[in-house]
């Protein structure tokens, strides 16, 4: 809880600002960032409290905007323990340097989304988990060729265009980001009403060619969700969705963000480089995991399925299919950076401010800026999570951090 008014002074420091590492003190009052200019010269006051971080990285804590559970929860499967299942992985997250997220929920049937999106709610982080930015809405207006682990069953056309979603899912109200095909029929129509509303569209599961993704892009889609996974390989006469990364036709002044695993497995570390060499301010970093995230080695039920984590992976129990991502924020961009051989800098924005700026909220979020929220993580070398903070206070603590 915010102790109200409290002065918190973080010394002894480097902190990411303004895309440069720094020698810094960060200030912090009621959960935001303060400029300490108006406390020296205005104010005249000392801080309430110092906190020695032993000579840390400071960075924006991360953020995941695609993540499908972990700790045993499948978002998309815990219809009657919603709101139980999100308080275990929102907890569970911060041992990752995860200060904010959206649960992601998956092609399913229409009642589903009418409980889920109705009791998975956007709320702010605390010492209780990390804040819910909104859902992720992953389907079900997808193609059927690239439906990948999604049921096809479940998918469906956009028929009446916007009237067909909106009954579909019962609710926008809790709604962050909409991942469709563009090559659906009515998907401009769709995109258009949904970016009017605030509401992030993402292109993905498709078969879209370049010029029908340039076409979405026009009606509002800003993002690519899981780039090279789940759409058609790049060919030089037709790239595709991933031709977005340099297509000549993007608005002026608009950013197209590509959604990218980084788990060492989806995507290859060369195809790491050409994303990040061709397009790398619009690089974020997901984990796009699944319920196994977070178990220990050995067999789990989860939902319907027996999954076996054996040696950082995730298989069907008893065979070599792998079934998903299990990879934290954190390994990603170890991962990501250790691939591309990118600065640090660059391996953190990507699963900061990048995704802040996807969606909008960098005001308040993904960076150090001053009015910024107080959500941070303290690295050591090797960018591993020492100590992750929201609001100024701190929410976890790993046993060895060398933080007072």
């Amino acid at each position: 809880m915010i102790d109200k008014g409290k002065l918190l002074q973080f010394v002894n420091c480097n902190i990411l600002r303004h895309h440069n590492i720094i020698r810094e003190d960060v200030w912090v009052r009621d959960g935001k960032i303060v400029n300490p200019e108006k406390i020296f010269f205005d104010e005249k006051i000392a801080a309430d409290q110092k906190i020695d971080c032993g000579g840390l990285l400071l960075a924006p804590g991360f953020i995941d905007l695609q993540i499908n559970g972990g700790f045993g929860v499948d978002f998309s499967n815990e219809v009657e323990n919603a709101e139980a299942g999100l308080r275990k992985v929102a907890k569970g997250l911060l041992a990752h340097g995860v200060t904010s997220f959206c649960p992601t929920i998956v092609t399913s049937p229409p009642q589903v989304y009418d409980k889920v999106l109705r009791k998975i709610r956007k709320q702010d982080g605390s010492c209780d988990g990390a804040a819910v930015l909104g859902i992720h809405v992953e389907g079900p207006f997808i193609n059927k060729e690239k439906k990948g682990a999604h049921p096809e069953n479940c998918i469906l056309p956009l028929e009446k265009g916007y009237e067909t979603l909106v009954n579909v899912y019962g609710t926008l109200e809790n709604v962050a980001i909409v991942t469709l095909a563009p090559e659906l029929h009515n998907a401009g129509e769709v995109i258009a009403k949904l970016t009017s509303k605030g509401i992030a569209v993402s292109l993905g599961h498709s078969v879209a060619n370049l010029h029908e993704g340039e076409v979405a892009v026009k009606h509002g889609a800003s993002f690519i969700t899981h780039l090279f996974n789940a759409m058609l390989p790049f060919h030089h006469r037709d790239p595709g969705l991933v031709g977005l990364l340099a297509s000549d036709l993007i608005p002026t002044g608009k950013t197209i963000y590509f959604g990218i695993i980084a788990d060492g497995i989806h995507t290859h570390p060369a195809a790491l480089r050409i994303a990040h060499r061709t397009h790398p301010k619009g690089l974020v970093l997901v984990t796009d995991a699944i319920s196994a995230m977070g178990l220990e080695e050995g067999t789990h039920r989860v939902g319907q399925l027996a999954v076996e984590i054996r040696e950082g992976r995730a298989f069907v129990a008893g065979t070599n299919t792998l079934c998903g991502s299990i990879a934290t924020m954190d390994q990603c961009i170890r991962t990501f950076q250790e691939a591309t051989a990118c600065s640090i800098v660059n391996a953190i924005e990507a699963a900061t401010l990048h995704p802040a700026l996807t969606l909008g909220i960098s005001s308040t979020k993904g960076t150090l800026d001053y009015g910024a929220d107080a959500d941070f993580v303290l690295l050591r070398d090797g960018l591993e999570v020492m100590s992750t903070w929201i609001a100024g206070e701190c929410v976890f603590k790993d046993s060895s951090a060398a933080t007072k």
